[in-house]
This record gives C-alpha cells, structure tokens and sequence, in this order.
C-alpha cells in the first residue's frame, strides 16, 4: 500500500493499493488498444477533448488545489494558481497542435518532400511532486495531442493527485484507457520502472525529478534503446549586476526562492552580486526573508508552508549545517523548528565560496545564498561553476549588457529582470546534469512523435 501523509500536520491522508507487474501488463495492453484508436481520431475531435479538460479544471481548481496542499504542503493559492496553468496548457496545445504537427513540404529537385509528425505509441512520464499537477500536465497534454497514450508514475506523496489527474482525462471525454496512472510500491520502484520501460507498447519516457533519478531511468531507457527527456534538477543563478535596480531585484530574487516554500528545480538558489551593490542587496534581501510567513498552507497569510517530506527536510537542514561549518554565515534562519510538521524558515548564508555545500548542491527549499562577483566576468565564471543549467536570470538598467551575460550562462532557461518561469508558448529543459530535450511550444510536442521523410517522385 502507498500512504500518503500531510506534512503540515503529520496526519496519515489515505491508503492506494500497489500494482505487481501482472496488473501492470493488463494496464499497458488496454492503454495500447486506446492509445491505437486515439492515434487516428481527427484533430478536431483531439481539440474538443483537450479544451473539456482545460474547462473542467478551471471549474474544479479549488478541490484540486486543496488536495495537493494537503499532500504535498504548497501555499493553497500557489496550488490554485497550478491547477489554472494547468488549464492553460490545456488550451494552449488545443488551439496550436494541429499547426505545430503540420506536414513540412519542399521541392527536391522536381521531386516532393514531404516531413510528417507522427505518433510513436505510449510515452512514461515519471513525474515528481513538487508541482504534481503542471509537471504531469506540460508533459502529457503536448504527448496525447500527438496522438500517443501517457502513463504517469507519480511520487507516492501525491497519489491522491495522481488519482484525480486519471480521472479528469477520463470525464473530459479522452479513451478511457488512454491516460493510466501506475502505483508501485517503493520497494519495487527501480524493478517495475524497468518492466514498463522494456515493454514493446512503451516507445518512450520524460523524466522530471532529481539527477539521480534521471539517470537511473535514462539509462534504462538506453538499455532498452528508447528515447527520454529529461528535466532534472538545478541551482540556478541569479546575478545582480552594479547598475541593476536593487530593490526590484530584491522582490523577484526572493518571490523566485520562497514560491513552493523553495522546492523548485528552478528556484533561485544562488545569489552572485556585484560586490559595490551586495550590502544594500543583502540587507534587503534579510528583510524579505525574515518577514516572510512560515505556517498552515491553508492560512492566506502564509507565503511559506512545509517541506514536503521529513527526509527532505532533514537533508536540508544537514546541508545548511555544512555549509555554515565550512564558512558560510548564517544570517537569519537555519535551525528546525518545534512544532508540528516538516517546517523549515526561511534562511540566508552569506560569505558563500567554492567548496561550501550550498554553492555546489541543489538546496531544495526556503534557503537564499549570497555570493559577491567583482565584475562581470566573474559573475559568469561563479554561475557556470556547477554541474547544473537549468534556470538564471540577470538584473540590470542595461538589456544589451544584460543579455550579452545571458548569452554566456550555461542554462537552458534566462529571464533578464525577472524571476524564471515555465511558460507554454516557450520551450522548457536544461543543459549539464539538468538535463536534455525540451517541453512546451513546439519543441515539447515534437519530442514524441516519429519525423518521418516521404519523397513522392
């Protein structure tokens, strides 16, 4: 059984029951006999579909928004706001696919060329729960708009979600097989991960998770020579130049490290200021930091709700420690809390160098990190100087210093004077061990179909 768990109360939520790999392969065989039917149904119908669910999870954003504040601790109006991207992407691929999937034509020397984009057959995605609704929806909306049939293996945290997900596909009017959600115990995970990988329904699977579970399911994919995208994890960059305006910088800087109490692969996790502006930076940034309210995700006064696992709370708190036992100064936060829950304050190191633990690990929550850059080429030398790419962003008056800075950054994602933000109408991914392939626009949609060549002499 898989049991799910409030991490604001430490109240157990709700038993589901596992699935062995018998059940698994009659899953798979039904979700291929639909995914068969759906690969032919006209874009037209697809679009209907698609625009149903956009329509019922609009209606029913606030259940939905609840459940996943209550299995994962997300600030309830941060999980509306989730569950209405959602809907977004819905509408965004109901209303382009069918040109995003439009045969290219070109004229080989009297004879035609023509490119199709073709369905490839039933596409894993193994999701995580940080954001358990968008995650799964940006990647399975694009797929089944191409034609294919999706299976989710969630993260047990959020099977509550998981279950609702399955059934919103199915009243929106989808085959009913076509969009299965998959329940394996913890202890087979690794074992029946494989099984559904290796199976020849299965064409492909999308990852959205840590490094280490990149690369594990990546490298069963290979095994079993099947494509993967992967978007891993990050410790993205935000660097704040000398002529940027501070105290804008100072609003997106901790809006980017608090959304989802800090547990966002593309949170800003590093902070690299110019040295003439990091006092006025620093003492800012405290400020928001402190004032920031940790408690009930339910409260609407709470910006701040609970890690979402105590394992993951408490590895946190053990990187925080290291770094500070390695140099870094802790300026506001830093130690766990007596009460209830896996709550962790928000907090700020500074003094941070190469070799500390949070200028080289992902710290996966509320915690900001300080480092000072004499001038620009430093700046990117510091923010280059990770295994991760996925998100950054770059503050300054200047765009065209700005955006010559980007150019120079090692991640798949820079916003110039803003936080960073997946959006449907851009495509989404990393470089480095963040990743590869990309979700979203055109791009996303295309990573699951097969590019066919015909040549009509």
């Amino acid at each position: 059984m898989i049991t799910t768990i409030n991490p604001a109360t430490e109240e157990q939520l709700a038993s589901y029951p596992v699935m062995d790999a018998r059940e698994l392969s009659a899953l798979i065989a039904l979700a291929d006999i639909d995914y068969r039917k759906w690969r032919t149904v006209a874009p037209l119908e697809r679009r209907a579909a698609m625009y149903r669910l956009a329509a019922l999870l609009e209606a029913e954003k606030e259940q939905h928004a609840e459940m996943i504040s209550r299995e994962m601790g997300k600030p309830l109006s941060q999980a509306v706001a989730e569950v209405k991207k959602s809907a977004l992407v819905c509408s965004y691929y109901a209303e382009h696919a069918e040109r995003f999937l439009q045969p290219e034509e070109s004229d080989l020397d009297g004879m035609r060329g023509i490119v199709r984009f073709d369905p490839i057959g039933l596409v894993l995605g193994v999701m995580p729960w940080n954001f358990p609704f968008w995650q799964v929806f940006r990647f399975a909306v694009p797929a089944i708009m191409a034609g294919n049939g999706i299976l989710v293996k969630h993260a047990p945290n959020v099977t509550g979600s998981s279950v609702a997900m399955e059934s919103l596909f199915r009243r929106a009017g989808f085959p009913e097989h076509l969009y299965r959600a998959v329940h394996i115990d913890l202890e087979d995970v690794d074992r029946l991960t494989g099984f559904i990988i290796d199976h020849p329904a299965v064409s492909a699977v999308s990852v959205t998770g840590s490094t280490g579970a990149g690369r594990a399911v990546a490298t069963k994919a290979g095994h079993a020579l099947k494509r993967s995208v992967l978007e891993l994890g990050g410790s993205d960059p935000y660097i704040v130049l000398d002529d940027a305006d501070v105290s804008a910088a100072v609003n997106h800087c901790a809006a980017a490290r608090l959304l989802n109490s800090g547990q966002s692969c593309i949170a800003a996790k590093r902070f690299i200021v110019h040295a003439s502006v990091m006092g006025a930076f620093e003492d800012q940034l405290l400020g928001r930091m402190r004032s920031a309210v940790m408690g009930d995700p339910f409260d609407p006064a709470v910006e701040v709700g609970p890690i979402a696992r105590l394992d993951l709370r408490d590895q946190l708190h053990l990187q925080v420690v290291r770094s500070v036992e390695g140099g870094a100064k802790l300026l506001c936060g830093g130690s766990v809390p007596d009460r209830t829950g896996y709550y962790y304050p928000p907090t700020v190191l500074s003094g941070v160098k190469a070799g500390m633990a949070c200028y080289s690990e992902e710290l996966f929550g509320p915690v900001a990190t300080l480092i000072e850059a004499s001038d620009d080429d430093e700046a990117v030398h510091i923010a280059n100087d990770t295994p991760f790419g996925l998100g950054s962003a770059v503050f300054s008056r200047n765009i065209e210093r700005a955006t010559a800075i980007a150019a120079r950054l090692d991640t798949g994602n820079c916003f110039i004077n803003g936080m960073v933000k997946s959006d449907p109408r851009l495509p989404f991914g990393g470089v480095k061990q963040s990743g590869y392939g990309r979700e979203l626009a055109r791009y996303g949609i295309r990573e699951f179909v097969n590019v066919k060549s015909l040549c009509i002499a």
